[in-house]
């Protein structure tokens, strides 16, 4: 039995966890709003606070950082800077990161707490520059985690309503093809993801109480239970990048703490995720 350790409670849905180079972690509570910061001792700050629907969260490499909500915005020092948004798009979820420092996120016309309502579908967009973002993909019922593989050549992106885990080919121009499902959660649904240094895919199992690790060719390698249903995202930290964050909305060692931040610690390090330069 993997031992978690309960570094923060008492929110509503935690979301975005991302681990700076000080070890701090951002994290953002999607209902109740605001994102945080915790450090190593434990405080916790306040860095952007009320914004609501705050689904992904990445470190600018000017410092400060881009998080999701109805728009994609860089917030550094107080000041916020919109990258992208549109009026035609209601809003975006989880977001990450690709080799060049573009943005890669997905939009949400649905809400996401009904899978079982007639959907919207959304779809995947790179942003390249200030306003300027280019579609790669269309048809993603209920967007959540994104990462690549550690050659960059797939990317894995969470579709949470109909419980697959995509994959596309990645061409050397960043263009996607070859969509495939890389896996279906045997528990829960799929919700925010990361890739480890062996190429496997660590996905939250939203409803499912798990943090299970598929390996590269989509197979179950491991479940490690959470002490939460409802098992929103994830993400690794630690001098090492051993130290694997669990987020929730909910914890079952005792309910009145809702959403929580556990920790534990796993064998393979997490891949390196890049810095946004847009």
């Amino acid at each position: 039995m993997t031992e978690f350790e309960t570094l923060a409670y008492g929110y509503g849905l935690v979301e975005g966890p991302r681990v700076d180079p000080d070890n701090r972690l951002y994290f953002s509570d999607v209902h109740r709003g605001g994102v945080y910061r915790r450090s190593p001792d434990g405080s916790i700050e306040t860095i952007v606070a009320k914004r609501r629907g705050v689904g992904g969260i990445a470190l600018h490499a000017d410092g400060g950082i881009v998080i999701s909500g109805r728009n994609i915005c860089h917030v550094r020092d107080g000041e916020t800077r919109v990258i992208f948004g549109s009026e035609d798009i209601p809003g975006f979820n989880d977001l990450f990161v690709d080799a060049g420092g573009r943005v890669i996120t997905g939009t949400m016309r649905s809400n996401p707490f009904d899978v079982k309502a007639p959907r919207t579908l959304g779809e995947c967009h790179r942003i390249e520059a200030e306003g300027k973002a280019f579609e790669l993909y269309g048809e993603v019922s209920l967007t959540n985690g994104i990462g690549f593989s550690p050659d960059g050549r797939t990317m894995y992106h969470s579709d949470t309503a109909p419980n697959q885990v995509l994959a596309h080919d990645v061409a050397e121009d960043g263009g996607c093809s070859a969509r495939r499902v890389f896996a279906a959660l045997p528990k829960g649904m799929p919700d925010g993801l990361a890739v480890d240094e062996a190429g496997c895919v660590w996905v939250a199992a939203y409803g499912g109480g798990v943090a299970t690790r598929f390996s590269p060719e989509g197979e179950v390698d491991l479940q490690l239970e959470v002490p939460a249903r409802n098992v929103t995202s994830l993400c690794f930290g630690g001098p090492d990048r051993r130290d694997l964050y669990v987020v929730s909305a909910d914890n079952l060692e005792d309910e009145t703490r809702e959403g929580t931040i556990f920790r534990t610690r796993v064998e393979t390090p997490g891949l390196q995720v890049p810095l946004v330069r847009v």
